[in-house]
This record gives structure tokens, sequence and C-alpha cells, in this order.
């Protein structure tokens, strides 16, 4: 039970952090509806899953700063490419949500944007090194039993206020106008070409 609550508290920690995946999710979820949110959120929990398995099976391999150059590099490139992308193609052609005449997107997509906005963030990688570092050092969950349901409870808590995030989102949309959904993509491409260009400056 402690190792539950705990994980549910650092899941609300990191719920309330704001990043590329916060705008992703909130975007997704104003412009095509609070099912296409809940997809990204669940492309982004899968991710998180990936990173923490492969943080804990190999923690002393990646945790170097050869690793480190190579993943900001890479993570650094790939928002780049999602901001310029925002910022020149989104924001010149900004949807309005409409049940009849949105092109469909599907599940697999979503996930997969999700997934890889959030997966080759190196920052996130970075952050469940340094939680699993805590988790066995600090909280003493040595036990694969503990350190799973620790790390569950946080993945958990994290989707379920994803998916909060994406429906407050979805009611959000009939405050909406194109202008406002133009300044959002511009704002989630600024955001992520700043995230992707920190990256690789700041490394």
């Amino acid at each position: 039970m402690d190792a539950v609550i705990k994980g549910v508290v650092s899941g609300l920690v990191l719920a309330v952090l704001v990043g590329p995946v916060f705008f992703t999710l909130i975007q997704t979820s104003i412009e095509r509806g609070f099912r296409s949110g809940v997809y990204v959120a669940m492309g982004i929990s899968l991710s998180d899953a990936l990173c923490i398995a492969v943080a804990y099976m190999g923690i002393s391999l990646i945790n170097t700063p050869d690793f480190r150059i190579y993943l900001s590099y890479i993570g650094g490139a790939i928002l780049l490419a999602f901001g310029i992308y925002y910022l020149f193609v989104k924001a010149r052609r900004p949807v309005i949500y409409n049940p009849e005449h949105i092109e469909a997107r599907k599940p697999v997509q979503l996930m997969a944007k999700g997934f890889v906005i959030n997966g080759f963030n190196p920052m996130v990688l970075f952050f469940w090194i340094g939680t699993i570092g805590v988790a066995t050092a600090e909280l003493g969950y040595t036990t694969h039993g503990r350190a799973a349901t620790f790390f569950c409870s946080i993945v958990a808590t994290v989707f379920t206020t994803d998916v909060i995030k994406a429906k407050l989102s979805d009611k959000l949309r009939v405050l909406l106008t194109a202008r406002t959904m133009k300044i959002m993509n511009i704002l989630v491409g600024v955001v992520m070409f700043g995230f992707g260009l920190k990256l690789i400056i700041f490394h």
C-alpha cells in the first residue's frame, strides 16, 4: 500500500509538469475530440512504461555522458521537426472540430503521436532514471514486486490525469474559433521548437 500511495503522489507531481506532451495532449483534444486525446494519452503512457523498463534493466548502460548527448540530439531534432510543422503547416490550416467533416485519424496514429513526442524527449528518460534511483536508494524498493507496484501506480496516475486534461480541453472547444486555434498551434510549435533547441544546445 505504501508503494501505491507514493506512486500516486509521484504521478500527480509528474502530471502538473508543463512540456511538449502537455501542449500536444491539449491541442489534440481540442482539435479532434476527447477520444482522440485519450488515444494520445495511451501513447504517452506506453512510452513511459517503455522508458521505465529500459531504465530499470539497463540503467548502468544508458546513464552515461555519451548516451545522453546522442539522445539529446535525436530528441531535440524530433521536437524541432514537430515545432516547425506546427508553426508553418498547422498554424496556416487550423482544424476546427466537426464530427461530420474532420479528417479521421486511426487510434494507432494518435497513440504513435503521443508515444513519439514523449518517448523521444530525453528529459523523460532522464526523469525515470532519477526516479528509479530514488525508488531503490531512498524508498528501498529493491524487489521487483514493490518497484513494479510503485511505477505502475505512477503511470496509472499520469494516464488518469491526462484523460481528465483531455476531457476538460474537449469542453473548452465551444469557446474556440479559427483564430484561437491558429494561436494555439503557434504556441505548441514555439514550445516544441524551444524544447528541441534547448536539448541540442544545452545537452
